[in-house]
């Protein structure tokens, strides 16, 4: 048994040296060997699990995910610490800094009467602190492993502020039809490179469309994935107790099964 204290309740630097304990010489055999590669997609999936929590509007998982993420941040941090290049309170003292450069108009002089005002403000500034003097190094300073469709979106508001942008929804989505047709000619002639291609710009052209509507695309995506799990468990279920598999329906009977079921579902959505 090691020398550790056990308390009624932990506190941060608690947690930071419990990590600490984990990562030494004589620690946890798995923690030890772990490097930032090899957790880099922990970090992804706990963070995925705290916006999981949040979907749901359950506090209690919220609160036990958001220690999973912090638990995330401070294996980082002293593995780093290991190596004396920084420690969890240089990245505290990082965020601090940032957050008092980038709200002139709480810590400093200026004045912000409005949300918008106060993102233009933070975008001014965060060029400024990171040398960017070009709309198009802002782009590059965009994080390329964000989810595409973030991703997407993240690139277009920047482009936008240059003024390259469409005038509105309708024009958006005119360009979302332009490309579906050129996917549909790829498609025709079977070329599959191209047709790679083409279903990206559509995908994008679909991105600026959620723009303009003020969507997110990736919460849409992810709501109409839902959308689509929820009526194929229930298209299912019907064929079932109509006494055949899914399998073995003809597509015209698929497509009617599904149109029946999009009925109920959407009917259900009104009565409540």
């Amino acid at each position: 048994m090691v020398d550790f204290k056990f308390k009624e309740s932990y506190s941060f630097y608690d947690l930071v040296e419990i990590v600490k304990r984990l990562r030494m010489p004589d620690g946890c055999p798995w923690d030890k060997e772990q490097t930032h590669q090899s957790i880099r997609n922990n970090f992804l999936e706990e963070t995925y699990e705290v916006c999981e929590a949040i979907d749901n509007n359950n506090t209690d998982l919220l609160k036990e995910e958001l220690g999973d993420v912090l638990l995330q941040v401070v294996f980082h941090a002293q593995m780093e610490n290991e190596k004396d290049i920084f420690n969890i309170d240089d990245v505290a003292n990082g965020i601090c800094q940032k957050l008092i450069v980038r709200h002139p108009h709480i810590f400093g002089s200026e004045h912000a009467d409005s949300a918008d005002r106060v993102l233009d403000r933070w975008d001014e500034i965060k060029m400024q602190t990171k040398h960017q003097e070009t709309y198009s190094q802002a782009i590059d300073g965009i994080c390329k492993a964000l989810p595409s469709l973030t991703y997407a979106r993240k690139v277009q508001k920047k482009a936008s502020k240059a003024g390259y942008d469409f005038l509105g929804a309708e024009d958006a989505l005119k360009k979302v039809y332009e490309e579906a047709d050129e996917l549909k000619t790829e498609i025709t002639a079977d070329n599959k490179d191209r047709a790679f291609d083409e279903l990206g710009d559509l995908l994008f052209a679909a991105v600026n469309v959620s723009r303009f509507i003020n969507c997110d695309a990736e919460e849409a995506l992810q709501k109409a994935t839902r959308r689509f799990i929820k009526r194929f468990k229930a298209c299912e279920e019907l064929a079932v107790k109509r006494g055949a598999a899914l399998s073995e329906l003809s597509m015209s009977e698929l497509d009617s099964l599904w149109e029946e079921v999009k009925i109920n579902c959407l009917n259900d959505e009104k009565r409540r």
